[in-house]
């Protein structure tokens, strides 16, 4: 597993991570037993980035991710949470009074002092452009409750505006083959800047895992059941705010793009983080077939697969059937 330097922090992340929303149960049920399974299928193949929030599941990501890597101190696993979704996204909320009372929580969860990575949560872009959101993250790193900080994000516009602070370790934003505009600006100005990127949702929802068809059904209490246009919170959480048939279709053009042997989520991750300026990609996994699928794309990067067919495939695709709706939007 290739391991990336995280900003400027000194640190390296595996360039595969894990992301761990479904280990909240916010997919559905996930049993303990299965959340701790797939953390361990995950370090074992060398993912040393797990990504949390302190809202996934209320705290139960957090809790489990922190029970877990206690029993393995030597892991060396760069735990990133996030906050500020547990009052309404309204800049108000995010005083530093809020942050600490946040933090200190994600550190009662995680069993940790100092906190590796906190990342504000999805703000508002009031608060991203506020002087006064970068002082009150400074002083928390300056007390020691956080190592570092970073923002995720919804638009292009909004990962720009975080770039561009100087203390700004890493930028959260969804990048895949049915979210292109951050490989137009984005990813280089972080590259340029020394700012990592977190590139989330790289499997649009599950959309370019391949095995859905126009037919598939959800849970009830799963968000790909319940926040197709945006019910809850930003539609382009769910499926990357692609229309659920457009995006099987588009799915299944680029699976019949490569070649025998290669799955299209394997692609899909290689892909994505074989894009300059991706520091790490974070699918999540709900079994340990999942993390151990997720992790040995990795592979993929050092081998003999030849991305590029597959890169013109993504671009012909998305312009054709995807760039007008998506786009402008994000």
């Amino acid at each position: 597993m290739q391991q990336r330097p995280l900003g400027r922090t000194g640190r390296e992340v595996s360039a595969i991570g894990l992301g761990t929303w479904q280990l909240g149960a916010d997919w559905g049920a996930v049993t303990e037993e299965d959340a701790n399974a797939v953390l361990a299928t995950s370090v074992d193949r060398g993912v040393t980035l797990f990504d949390t929030a302190d809202v996934y599941g209320d705290g139960r990501s957090e809790s489990i991710i922190g029970a877990f890597l206690a029993e393995r101190p030597g892991a060396g696993v760069t735990v990133a949470t996030k906050m500020g979704r547990r009052l309404a996204q309204e800049p108000e909320n995010y005083t530093p009074e809020n942050f600490r009372a946040w933090t200190e929580r994600s550190r009662l969860n995680l069993g940790v002092d100092t906190l590796d990575l906190v990342q504000l949560h999805c703000p508002p872009s009031a608060v991203i452009d506020d002087d006064a959101t970068y002082d009150a993250l400074d002083e928390l790193v300056a007390d020691g409750a956080i190592a570092a900080y970073g923002v995720s994000v919804e638009t292009s516009a909004q990962a720009l505006a975080a770039i561009a602070r100087p203390n700004v370790t890493n930028v959260q934003i969804i990048v895949n083959p049915f979210r292109l505009k951050p490989l137009d600006q984005v990813l280089p100005a972080a590259a340029e800047a020394g700012v990592a990127i977190f590139a989330r949702v790289p499997l649009a929802s599950g959309l370019l895992s391949g095995r859905y068809t126009a037919q598939t059904t959800f849970a009830a209490d799963d968000h790909r059941t319940y926040n197709r246009h945006g019910e809850a919170f930003d539609r382009g959480e769910t499926f990357s705010g692609v229309d659920f048939e457009v995006g099987v279709e588009a799915a299944r053009e680029l699976a019949a793009a490569l070649p025998e042997g290669v799955s299209l989520p394997a692609a899909t991750l290689a892909w994505i983080a074989a894009q300059p300026g991706v520091t790490s990609v974070i699918p999540g996994a709900r079994n340990v077939q999942q993390a151990q699928a997720n992790a040995d794309a990795a592979a993929l990067l050092e081998g003999s697969f030849d991305l590029a067919p597959f890169d013109r495939a993504v671009h012909e695709v998305y312009d054709r059937r995807l760039r007008e709706a998506i786009h402008p939007l994000w």
